[in-house]
């Protein structure tokens, strides 16, 4: 491994199998890590996202932004996390969660394994806010583990968690399409996203009346009395398949520029 890690930083590719992790050989793996010491994680959830959502909305958000980035780059994609700590959306069936202390030791182990391998960074692209506390927990305790194990990468080894949705150029797009009706949970910009992924989720789409305010998040229960549809102050009727389109451009540019300098860290 080269001091500058900017210096095997791989470029654009156009076949998207090539930077899928699952689908490569482990001498394969082998390979990409004399060229490139960086990883993608695409971390999600699978939870209700208002009465015209799909439930697996920031699951599949985060993979397309993660697949994009990766193509932009060259830098390989692990397969999508696709459960995360939705604790409070239990109140609506289909919410799959994870508690706080399930998904903060599934991250250590994921991320604590590719620092065994020799990868040195690696670059999480997150979909619901709900992950964000605990996956930087995790990565504090990854950290120790490195060190105490003394494994070979650990001078180097850094986590990164990025959340697609935060990213300046989408919340700027996002006020501007939807303004104030961009909510806070079932939101039209990640709605818009999942229908330009998905072609089929555009005859769920239907007016809706007025979302609860936004407000303060606690558990199932009370979630489901503040929100008794799921939405926090958000019209999903307002997404369209082209806004997502351009959310998808907007994030996986923003991103590919933060993974760049990210592996550009010394």
């Amino acid at each position: 491994m080269s001091s500058d890690i900017s210096s095997n930083f791989l470029g654009p590719v156009k076949d998207s199998s090539s930077i899928r992790l699952d689908l490569h050989t482990w001498p394969e793996v082998d390979d990409y890590l004399q060229h490139c010491k960086g990883i993608i994680l695409p971390l999600g959830s699978t939870e209700q996202h208002g009465p015209t959502g799909a439930i697996g909305t920031d699951a599949l958000t985060a993979e397309a932004v993660a697949m994009e980035v990766g193509r932009r780059t060259g830098v390989l994609v692990a397969p999508t996390q696709s459960f995360g700590m939705a604790e409070h959306h239990l109140g609506f069936p289909g919410t799959m969660s994870l508690k706080p202390a399930t998904l903060l030791a599934l991250l250590h182990d994921l991320v604590l394994s590719l620092a065994s391998h020799g990868f040195e960074r690696v670059f999480v692209i997150n979909g619901h806010g709900g992950n964000i506390a605990t996956a930087k927990a995790a990565f504090m305790e990854a950290y120790s583990t490195v060190l105490n194990r003394k494994l070979p990468v650990a001078s180097r080894f850094q986590c990164k968690l990025v959340n697609w949705f935060m990213a300046a150029s989408v919340f700027t797009y996002a006020k501007e399409l939807y303004g104030e009706r961009e909510g806070q949970h079932a939101t039209p910009s990640e709605i818009a996203l999942t229908l330009h992924l998905e072609a089929s989720l555009q005859s769920k789409q239907q007016p809706l009346p007025e979302p609860a305010p936004v407000g303060p998040i606690h558990g199932p229960e009370d979630f489901r009395l503040r929100y008794p549809d799921g939405r926090m102050g958000s019209d999903p009727f307002l997404a369209k398949a082209e806004h997502g389109s351009e959310i998808l451009d907007k994030a996986s540019t923003a991103l590919t520029e933060d993974l760049s300098n990210f592996l550009k860290q010394s």
